[in-house]
């Protein structure tokens, strides 16, 4: 249209000019004027007739473009190798396009639900959006592009247009590399010297051949590599699909090398690090990987796989409790290793996990005791709730060499020290330490835990000792102190303070304890420790008494031994009663494991979990993101209402024991 109205402007100028020109001649000549005013006439008639069959042509042109245009898009929309579908809030189909009945096979009818032909299909969390998905129906894969069909009077759009692909051939191709990708690990005898010690060299050979013999034929099941690298290392080469069916058979190879004994009847168990070769990882970085989920197994406690894939470490097995150590070497290195850190430093701090308990106060006081002995300025960071140990703290108040060693975490973070050392005791999860941003601050931490070892820790750290093995982290610290210094460096009240320690973690030994145990407890009696002190610490009022009655009254009994209780609000120290209440909900007759509930403050609930160690309570509380060991361990959640929590809990607690009851009922 413009280039038309243009054209008409410059015929029209031209028209004036030449009357222009005829007036001009008019003026010199009357008959040459009125000869060319005839001719002037005639090319204007001329002109528009031409005008007139030019218009007339350019239209027919365009109408037959546009009648061409839309027959060729109804066309190409037709035979589209894709399939169009209107549909609209019913899932039923208000217009669709000539391939979907080629796809099908029929000719559906306009009105029908596509759920008939396609039931898998689910356009719920669609609706209103735009984007895409990939569902499958039968044995074809599908990618649905879906866009909301503007509306017209509606005031929200009523239709969805939904372009689909079939992607079969692509998703395929897509499984089958994943499934063939290659995951690497390493597998350790985790209790080695201690299953073979004793044993003659035929023993020794006969047993290993056993284990060798097991894993091969594991391996050889998975279409694995398998190579030995030492006598209690081998490396392990398995594809995707491998570690599915590993998954399936929980790593049955654990349990099938648990059940070779030798003549001492001690168990052999392993430990397997396994992680994913994706794209872009090294060969190195692969190998560091691997290595780290082995050392998280074993940190565990061992007798268990850690699976690293996409960044999500899964763990399987951990059925067996963490075996006592019989040599103290790592104990011995560690407190050499300690005592060079706190020389090297100018100021100690000591921190535990919020709300502590006596083992979390004695291995505090253990270590303050190696700083006090090497002349440093020491300080021990307590939470705002620490109820359960404010009588042991007030009686270590009450001496000068004590008096300012305990502060809180704001205080210690306006302490400005040149190279300060802060060592994390009974803790090694971040978000359960007292004072979270020392963490940050300090720059040298040094952990000491007992707990297994969970896959969040404590990042960039100068030592880590963790021994899932020991009673608790205050057997730890006292192995310690044996080998810090030749003289005793310890006071009695430090003694007692490490005594009570072990008394709690191990229920009056009778949790988790071992000959190092009463090791520890001797050499602590040797220097001191007040068993009767230690006694009025733990004795409760009349009121505590009847809130643990009350609680243990209004306790639920589920089938398969789960036994579960509330702690009523209020309580004071209400995470101790928590404790000490699962501990007696375990001495009930077919009691299995026994979960105890607590309200911290308005926005935080607690678990206390204990089990007789056939079932895995820490891998419950971590599921909660908490930990500790396979039959004692607990958990502190936040803005989830308590009874929630409780709900999810028994839930996942049930689960737990079916599965392992299923186990025993395959295995007998």
């Amino acid at each position: 249209m413009p280039h038309r109205l243009s054209s008409r402007i410059d015929i029209g100028i031209m028209l004036i000019i030449v009357i222009g020109l005829l007036l001009t001649i008019l003026y010199y000549n009357l008959l040459l004027s009125i000869a060319g005013l005839v001719l002037f006439c005639c090319l204007a008639a001329f002109i528009i007739d031409r005008e007139k069959e030019r218009t007339q042509a350019l239209s027919d042109y365009y109408q037959n473009v546009v009648k061409n245009i839309n027959e060729l898009s109804n066309i190409a929309l037709e035979h589209l190798p894709q399939v169009i579908m209107v549909v609209n809030q019913d899932n039923r189909l208000e217009w669709y396009n000539n391939e979907l009945p080629k796809w099908l096979g029929i000719n559906p009818q306009l009105g029908s639900e596509f759920h008939d032909f396609w039931p898998n299909l689910n356009l719920e969390p669609c609706w209103h959006k735009t984007g895409e998905t990939v569902f499958q129906n039968k044995n074809r894969f599908y990618l649905i592009k879906y866009r909301p069909v503007p509306p017209h009077k509606q005031p929200a759009p009523n239709r969805m247009a939904l372009y689909i692909n079939d992607i079969t051939e692509y998703e395929q191709f897509k499984r089958n590399t994943e499934a063939h990708s290659v995951l690497f690990g390493y597998i350790q005898i985790d209790n080695y010297d201690d299953a073979l010690q004793g044993l003659s060299e035929a023993q020794r050979t006969s047993i290993l051949f056993e284990v060798n013999n097991a894993l091969d034929k594991w391996s050889h099941s998975l279409n694995g590599l398998l190579r030995r690298l030492d006598d209690d290392m081998y490396i392990i080469l398995i594809e995707h699909y491998a570690y599915s069916i590993a998954t399936a058979e929980n790593f049955d190879i654990l349990d099938r090398v648990r059940a070779i004994r030798g003549p001492n009847k001690f168990p052999i168990t392993l430990s397997i690090g396994l992680v994913e070769a994706t794209s872009g990882i090294t060969m190195e970085n692969l190998g560091l990987q691997a290595q780290s989920c082995l050392d998280l197994a074993l940190g565990r406690g061992g007798d268990q796989v850690a699976v690293n894939i996409d960044g999500k470490i899964t763990f399987f097995g951990g059925k067996t409790k963490a075996v006592e150590k019989h040599t103290r070497v790592k104990s011995r290195v560690v407190a050499h290793a300690v005592k060079e850190i706190i020389g090297e430093s100018d100021v100690i701090f000591i921190m535990g996990h919020h709300n502590e308990d006596f083992d979390c106060l004695g291995s505090a006081i253990g270590i303050a005791a190696m700083a006090r002995a090497m002349k440093k300025e020491v300080y021990i960071i307590l939470s705002d709730m620490n109820e359960g140990i404010d009588k042991l703290t007030d009686v270590m108040k009450e001496n000068p060499l004590y008096h300012d060693m305990f502060i809180s975490p704001e205080a210690a973070e306006h302490i400005h020290a040149a190279n300060p050392a802060l060592f994390a005791v009974d803790l090694h999860i971040p978000h359960l330490a007292a004072g979270q941003n020392l963490l940050s601050l300090i720059k040298k931490i040094i952990v000491i835990d007992h707990h297994r070892r969970s896959e969040d820790i404590i990042k960039n750290t100068l030592l880590v000792y963790i021994e899932s093995s020991s009673s608790s982290t205050s057997e730890i610290v006292t192995e310690l102190l044996m080998y810090f210094s030749d003289e005793p460096a310890i006071s009695y009240l430090e003694a007692t303070a490490l005594y009570a320690g072990i008394i709690v973690d191990t229920k009056n030994f009778t949790v988790q304890t071992g000959v190092r145990t009463f090791d520890a407890v001797a050499y602590l009696r040797r220097n001191g420790a007040d068993p009767q002190f230690v006694n009025q610490l733990f004795r409760t009022d009349y009121s505590t008494n009847i809130v643990k009655a009350k609680a243990i009254s209004n306790s639920q009994f589920f089938p398969g031994g789960l036994i579960v209780a509330v702690c009523p609000t209020g309580t004071p120290s209400i995470q101790i009663i928590s404790a000490q209440i699962a501990d007696q909900l375990l001495r009930i007759d077919h009691a299995r494991m026994s979960l105890v509930f607590f309200q911290i403050d308005d926005t935080t609930v607690g678990i206390s979990a204990r089990s007789l160690g056939e079932l895995n309570v820490q891998v419950l509380m971590e599921s909660f993101g908490g930990g500790g060991h396979i039959n004692v361990a607990g958990a502190q959640i936040k803005n989830i209402p308590l009874p929630t929590i409780k709900e999810q809990a028994i839930e996942t607690a049930q689960a737990i024991i079916r599965k392992v009851d299923k186990a025993h009922e395959s295995n007998s």
